[in-house]
């Protein structure tokens, strides 16, 4: 078939520019110290202990279709959880959805809610694949950006605020939905009261839905909360919250995530995922149960997995921001989540680096990182819309969900930014 006899594609463009997969090549050549990617390099002894119950069960039904809204014994454990959370009572027939890992769950989301001429406020920066989306559904995007409210240091992700001017300029009676990460991936920046109020007051104002994103809810270092949306007055019956056992439980995967929110609202989200995949991996979803099991019995206990996680995790960045510092990068201290950005603007005038026309310095930092010195990071630019690339080209994102044996290879690797300073 040549390129003239070749159908158009309306939703889809072929042949885009895939940053993902460029690095995945890269990795795989080069095999560089891996912060780039946001999967830890270990595995949870919750996590097999579950699937080897699963493995061992006499129970055959675990290993065949289970139905399309998920495996009742997860949706009903997530119920419990979040009954508790919300101070509501969830329905897991109604009111909860099991997907394909939260990708599914954003595609379910946006698919099953946005139309032709609906406008979408994403707040930035965003996971790359909200816009995709949200374009394929005949959507349109519209950005406010989370700007930078002092210039000393140390920087924290609190100090990236979201402009509530600018946020309400966005607003209109075209808009369908707002859609966000909270906490936010790559800052790590956990939402403000007021802030999340603004947004409140903005959905009921134009009668929009909001898509909260919260992989990262467990993932909050104290004293510092996870707020969820949901629970301000008004917002139930407009909130549709998507969550992660891959994030929350370490293990990416497996590809379980899940839904929930008000039954009008889901029955959209149903209609799409049936239509797509049917039904998730019923082996992995009762494994999964078995985990929220175990850890809903230990909440807010030293005990908890969830606890535990927070600890190591907050020792982990503390190293490596400590570590960047001493590297001459500036570092972002994140308040949630299992990534920060660093500024490398003080080492670019030192590296000898080739950014190829067309790309952001970013790009041809990072690249070089993993070409020169074998450390593998992300440009920032790839989590924000054209408009606002150039402000953020001296920022790489570094994953550190990762063991701490890994982490101390770390300075080493940096040692040898040394030799390439002019």
């Amino acid at each position: 078939m040549n390129e003239e006899t070749i159908p158009r594609v309306n939703r889809v463009k072929i042949g885009d520019r895939n940053l993902w997969r460029e690095y995945g090549l890269l990795v795989e050549r080069f095999k560089p110290l891996d912060l780039g990617q946001g999967h830890p390099d270990f595995i949870p002894n919750i996590a097999k202990e579950a699937l080897l119950e699963v493995a061992n069960s006499s129970d055959s039904s675990i290993h065949q279709y289970s139905i399309s809204n998920g495996h009742p014994r997860l949706l009903n454990a997530l119920s419990k959880l979040y009954s508790t959370l919300l101070k509501r009572t969830i329905d897991p027939n109604t009111e909860l959805l099991s997907t394909m890992g939260a990708n599914e769950a954003l595609y379910c989301a946006i698919l099953g809610l946005i139309e032709d001429g609906d406008e979408v406020v994403v707040i930035e920066p965003f996971f790359d694949l909200y816009v995709p989306l949200i374009k394929m559904a005949g959507g349109t995007p519209r950005f406010v950006t989370l700007k930078k409210s002092c210039t000393g240091s140390p920087n924290t992700s609190a100090d990236w605020i979201l402009d509530p001017y600018a946020l309400e300029n966005a607003f209109n009676e075209k808009t369908k939905a707002v859609i966000m990460n909270t906490p936010i991936n790559p800052l790590g920046k956990i939402f403000e009261i007021a802030e999340l109020q603004k947004i409140t007051d903005l959905c009921r104002k134009w009668n929009a839905v909001c898509i909260s994103d919260e992989v990262y809810e467990w993932m909050v270092y104290k004293p510092r909360e996870h707020v969820r949306i949901a629970t301000f007055p008004g917002m139930w019956e407009r909130t549709l919250t998507i969550g992660s056992g891959g994030k929350s439980f370490c293990i990416t995967g497996w590809k379980v995530g899940w839904v929930y929110g008000p039954d009008k609202l889901m029955n959209h989200l149903k209609v799409i995922h049936q239509m797509a995949v049917y039904a998730g991996s019923t082996p992995l979803q009762e494994a999964v149960a078995i985990m929220l099991e175990k850890e809903i019995e230990l909440l807010g206990t030293p005990e908890s997995f969830f606890h535990k996680m927070q600890e190591n995790l907050k020792k982990n960045r503390d190293y490596v921001v400590d570590v960047l510092r001493r590297h001459n990068f500036l570092p972002v201290v994140p308040d949630s989540g299992i990534f920060l950005i660093a500024n490398w603007s003080n080492l670019e005038s030192k590296l000898n680096i080739n950014v190829k026309n067309g790309d952001y310095k970013d790009v041809g930092f990072t690249k070089w990182l993993i070409e020169s010195i074998g450390l593998h990071g992300m440009p920032s630019t790839m989590f924000y819309n054209k408009e606002n690339r150039n402000e953020m080209e001296n920022f790489v994102r570094f994953c550190f969900i990762k063991d701490h044996e890994t982490l101390e290879i770390l300075p080493k690797i940096l040692d040898k930014l040394q030799l390439h300073c002019t």
